[in-house]
């Protein structure tokens, strides 16, 4: 009873590793591109213009959510 105790131990162990392993692997292929296009496309005129513009369907969310 000792024994198989130890074995799903060691075994949980290996598994939480794995799946600890490929979530990091994941976030680590994914996250950098992202950045730097996100970079790469912004041009100094880009970056200072205005971006938030309330125009009427963003009125009417305001109205419909009373905020």
């Amino acid at each position: 009873m000792d024994q198989s105790n130890d074995t799903t131990t060691e075994r949980r162990s290996v598994l939480k590793g794995v799946g600890i392993a490929g979530a990091a692997a994941a976030v680590a292929v994914v996250a950098p591109p992202l950045a730097g296009d996100a970079l790469a496309t912004e041009n100094r005129a880009d970056q200072r213009k205005a971006r938030y513009r309330e125009t009427d369907h963003v009125k009417a969310f305001y109205r419909t959510n009373r905020y």
